[in-house]
């Protein structure tokens, strides 16, 4: 337990030393505002130094071990089902937070200078699931799972540290969710291969939505609700069931096809 702590505070701590470092370098070199608000092209080059250290400090001290033993066993099916129930639990999960009350966004504002570039996507779509994978489950989670008997507290546990990390109270429920999906694809194979790619799915479109909302709407915040995407509450509740139904088929599979 005190070392998946541990690891936590060290993903925060080289987040907040390593983006003040890079802030500090960009303001001498380029002398431009470093302010994440108000300078995009900083933030998209703090936040790939940030992963890109995080992912050496993790994997040089071995403190995360990875191996290619799983992917050579050629489990295809394992990631394509891993990526359709990235596609299915997306809809229900943003239906189900509409239907609670209103929580901070507080990382609205650099939600939107991200999907307002294809740059963006470098961080969002591509660093992001990597290296919080390799942190919140190849790190934290493995530890966890040495730590106690059962694997669903382990589980538990990372998955309430996933979403804390994120440090945004409107993506916290969600980040809750998928945190126990991911925690258990990865209990179940030893591997970060298939949260990466769910982590990859989930990303993308969440991008790919901002992307397009800010296109359509330039002075827009980039987010958009089931009912403006459907028009109606009846569609909206269709494209929950549609998506639970390639959403559970999914789960039935990863779970027939995950080994233990």
């Amino acid at each position: 337990m005190k070392r998946a702590i541990f690891y936590t505070i060290m993903l925060v701590a080289l987040q907040i030393s390593v983006g003040a470092i890079v802030m500090v370098i960009w303001n001498l070199v380029m002398g431009e505002d470093p302010n994440p608000k108000s300078n995009i092209t900083c933030t998209i080059v703090t936040l790939t130094a940030v992963s890109l250290v995080t992912a050496a400090v993790f994997l040089l001290t071995k403190w995360t071990v990875v191996s290619p033993n799983w992917i050579r066993t050629r489990p295809w099916a394992v990631i394509c089902w891993s990526a359709v129930a990235a596609l299915g639990l997306l809809i229900p999960s943003l239906w189900v937070e509409e239907m609670m009350p209103e929580l901070p966004n507080t990382a609205e504002e650099a939600f939107i200078g991200l999907v307002s570039t294809p740059w963006g996507y470098l961080v969002i779509g591509l660093m992001a699931p990597f290296v919080e994978e390799l942190v919140m489950r190849g790190a934290v989670l493995r530890s966890l799972l040495k730590w106690h008997n059962n694997h669903w507290v382990g589980i538990a546990i990372s998955a309430a540290l996933f979403a804390l990390i994120h440090m945004n109270p409107a993506q916290m429920p969600h980040a809750f969710v998928v945190g126990l999906l991911l925690g258990w694809m990865y209990y179940r194979t030893g591997s970060i291969i298939p949260g990466v790619v769910y982590h990859w799915v989930n990303n993308s479109v969440a991008f790919a939505v901002g992307h397009i909302a800010i296109a359509l709407d330039p002075a827009g915040k980039g987010d958009v609700t089931l009912i403006q995407l459907f028009n109606s509450e009846p569609r909206v509740l269709m494209a929950v069931a549609f998506s639970l139904m390639m959403l559970l088929p999914a789960l039935y599979q990863l779970n027939l096809r995950m080994k233990k």
